[in-house]
């Protein structure tokens, strides 16, 4: 474990909803010296229920306190001590015990392991209940420890063959936390203490001689209202109201039609002045008293006081000894008589606490602050002081110091996070695509990849969920993105083909145009959004055609084999034609002549059937039906006949009607 200690100056900050408080002090002995402080609001919403939604607006606050204050100490700030609100908090108790040598005198270092490994069970019971959100420890209370099974004030130099600690740890998410870091490492300061901001006014609001008893400090914000209770002579447990001054604030907005400004203001006067002179939106004048004013608020104080009063039962059991009230949001007027009633205790149990109170703290004649908001801000710098690098983990990211609180086994993904590092530059991308059309059809053609991102630790190839170590150096080496897509014209032409037809040989490929244009060669570099046309012949009669081939009277054969013309050729194809046979002449060498005497004249004619009938002769002869009235009367070689008698060549017919 390092042992190098915090800077003489400690430069703490408390990021609030409504405001930001900065405070550079010294711990000189058992004194902690304020040398001096800034503090700046919001000129916007950048914040809501203590947590960051505006960055950048965030950040440029932070920079101005942080000017300010150099200017006026002459000295650099680099490193700093934050705190976060409650919000979303997740909190565990548990008990390790560990059998030890009985001879050997206890030692800062083992109590730290035991410590430790509480701290990791803790971590691990969360992440079992929250299995796909990430939370980050933020401090813990050592509730008990325990010697031989006997709970005991301190380990420190006892010996025995068991020891043990009843632990209350504190998680946030991760979101919550890494806001936080963000905006100090846009600011160019080292995070060396975070906590939780309701450790930090218990620190020094509650003295540890005074946790004796049943007590609980209410940190009333803006946005939240963070809750700590003692008792036996340690904190039992923490907790977390996401109601606070701003809802008394909004519910002034709405009565009066105030914007959020005027209504914070107005707000912060009723405990200053019996009378209020304020003007809403439309321009309308108010002249009002505070006491008329407070009336109107009844219901949204009796609602803040009843959510603070829940989550002190819920978490306590039962009515606490006294309730202190800390922050901004504590100087409400009522709020205190409202809490103790819900909390059935006397109302000067309920109190509001100021620095005036504050034991063991300094002031220069200069920076004399008094009122609750500032406990939150001075205990950070008190409880960075106190801890001093106890139960942290320090590394270096490409250069750059991170201090890490060490409540689990921590990974290099971990000290990413903190610093704000973004993880994708890690992953390596495809470079541009190029897209083009070909033949009227959309192409795309996808950018090669570039090279993946290396982590190193201690010189040696790692990954983000490489264990990290005290005093390890990580080294991040950024992905190299991949290069543009390029292609040229002939990686997308069909494979070159061409067939043999008579003594030719045709290229199948038969024109190129890009973008309407032909082109001189075709050795080119396809552009984004180019429009190429290629002409190919794909069928015999697509070839015949550009040939001028007359396919009449013709047979096609390719590779010897007779084709039709819907034939798709391929490369090498070798075609050849032969003229189709004449059915026609074919047909007359199967044709029979027949000479017949049809009426005393002779007819002759040729046929193809088998054999003729009597009806066939009507084909052959020419006969005047005009004037033709009565019965037909046929006769075939002197004899009566039918339409069906068959004839032959020589048959004598005579056709004539009868009346």
């Amino acid at each position: 474990m390092n042992t190098e200690k915090l800077p003489e100056v400690i430069f703490s900050l408390d990021i609030g909803t409504r405001s930001v408080i900065g405070i550079v002090a010294q711990q000189k002995e058992d004194v902690f010296q304020v040398l001096d402080v800034e503090i700046m609001h919001h000129p916007d919403r950048n914040m809501y229920d203590g947590q960051i939604h505006d960055i950048e607006g965030v950040v440029k606050i932070v920079k101005e306190i942080k000017k300010k204050l150099e200017e006026k100490l002459t000295l650099p700030l680099k490193e700093v001590a934050i705190a976060a609100a409650g919000r979303a908090l997740q909190t565990y108790r548990v008990q390790v015990d560990r059998l030890i040598d009985e001879n050997k005198e206890i030692d800062r270092s083992l109590i730290n392991n035991l410590e430790m490994e509480g701290l990791q069970l803790a971590q691990a019971m969360l992440d079992k209940d929250k299995k796909k959100s990430k939370y980050y420890c933020v401090g813990y209370t050592v509730v008990n420890y325990f010697l031989n099974d006997s709970p005991i004030g301190s380990l420190l130099g006892h010996k025995g063959g068991k020891i043990g600690a009843d632990i209350l740890a504190t998680f946030l998410p991760h979101v919550v936390v890494d806001s936080l870091y963000t905006v100090m490492h846009r600011v160019g300061l080292e995070v060396v203490h975070l906590t939780l901001e309701p450790i930090a006014a218990i620190n020094v609001a509650i003295p540890a001689k005074a946790r004796l008893l049943n007590l609980a400090l209410v940190d009333i914000g803006a946005g939240t209202s963070d809750i700590a209770l003692t008792k036996d002579g340690t904190i039992i447990a923490y907790a977390m109201a996401s109601v606070a001054g701003d809802e008394i604030t909004e519910a002034l907005a709405q009565q009066y039609l105030l914007d959020f400004d005027a209504a914070e203001k107005l707000k912060l006067n009723l405990c200053q002045n019996n009378q209020q002179i304020f003007t809403d939106i439309v321009g309308i004048e108010y002249n009002l008293s505070t006491e008329e004013i407070l009336a109107n608020l009844e219901a949204p104080i009796d609602n803040l006081a009843s959510q603070i009063a829940q989550n002190i039962l819920e978490y306590n059991q039962k009515a606490p000894s006294a309730v202190f009230l800390v922050g901004g949001g504590s100087q409400i007027p009522c709020l205190t008589k409202a809490i103790a009633e819900k909390l059935s205790l006397p109302p000067a149990r309920v109190v509001v606490k100021g620095t005036e109170v504050l034991q063991d703290i300094q002031f220069s004649s200069e920076q004399k602050i008094n009122g609750p908001e500032f406990i939150t801000p001075i205990g950070i710098g008190v409880t960075a002081f106190k801890n001093n690098n106890e139960n942290f983990l320090h590394v270096t990211v490409n250069g750059q110091k991170v201090k890490m609180f060490n409540a689990k086994q921590l990974t290099i993904a971990d000290a990413l996070l903190l610093i704000g590092y973004n993880a994708r530059k890690l992953l390596t991308t495809r470079g541009p695509s190029l897209t083009f059309f070909l033949n009227g059809l959309e192409k795309t053609i996808n950018g090669a990849y570039g090279e993946a991102g290396q982590i190193y630790l201690n010189g040696q190839v790692a990954s983000l969920e490489t264990k990290l170590n005290n005093e390890d150096d990580i080294v991040i080496e950024e992905a190299k993105p991949g290069t543009k897509a390029a292609i040229i014209l002939p990686e997308i032409l069909p494979q070159a083909a061409t067939v043999q037809i008579g003594d030719k040989t045709v290229s199948l490929l038969q024109s190129i145009t890009v973008n309407g244009q032909e082109i001189p060669s075709i050795d080119i570099e396809i552009a984004e959004g180019d429009k190429i046309e290629i002409y190919y012949l794909q069928t015999l009669e697509d070839l015949l055609s550009f040939l001028e081939q007359s396919i009449v009277d013709w047979d096609f054969s390719v590779n010897s084999l007779p084709v039709k013309l819907n034939y798709r050729l391929q490369d090498g194809d070798i075609i050849t034609w032969q003229k189709k046979e004449q059915k026609i002449s074919l047909a007359k060498n199967l044709l029979s002549t027949v000479t017949i005497n049809v009426n005393n004249e002779q007819v002759s004619f040729q046929h193809d059937k088998k054999q003729l009938m009597f009806i066939d002769i009507f084909n052959y002869i020419k006969l005047d039906l005009s004037h033709v009235k009565g019965q037909v009367d046929l006769e075939l070689n002197g004899q009566r006949a039918s339409f069906t008698d068959p004839i032959k060549s020589g048959d004598n017919i005579t056709i004539s009607f009868s009346e």
